[in-house]
């Protein structure tokens, strides 16, 4: 696993609520400005003075057909509405590469084993 430490703060945007479907729901900001490598980090987000253990994605997630580079994050412990909110991600550390996956299935196999990577 490579280490990272990079903060980002943007606005909370609407996706296309993907994650949401396979039951990660993420919270997600476009990078403009950042140069960060692509992939899946153990991260942080600090909510309202609360800081909380989260999983994130740098990409343009090749296996729901995604184009744009955005930065998703699933917030462990959360639910609630952050559209148009400015927060900070840390990106703590790198757990993998993105890549395409077969099938949806598989996709959500492997968010699950990063969540619990996360959650290590």
């Amino acid at each position: 696993m490579k280490q990272s430490s990079i903060d980002i703060e943007a606005e909370v945007i609407h996706g296309r609520k993907i994650g949401r479907a396979l039951g990660f729901p993420t919270a997600n900001m476009e990078l403009t400005g950042y140069d960060v490598e692509r992939g899946v980090y153990r991260s942080t987000i600090d909510i309202d003075g609360v800081t909380y253990r989260a999983m994130s994605n740098v990409g343009i997630r090749p296996s729901v057909g995604g184009k744009e580079l955005l930065l998703e994050t699933h917030v462990i412990g959360f639910s609630g509405d952050l559209y148009g909110r400015r927060l900070c991600v840390r990106l703590i550390e790198k757990i993998r590469d993105e890549k395409r996956f077969s099938s949806i299935s598989d996709l959500k196999e492997q968010l699950q084993r990063d969540y619990n990577l996360c959650l290590a």
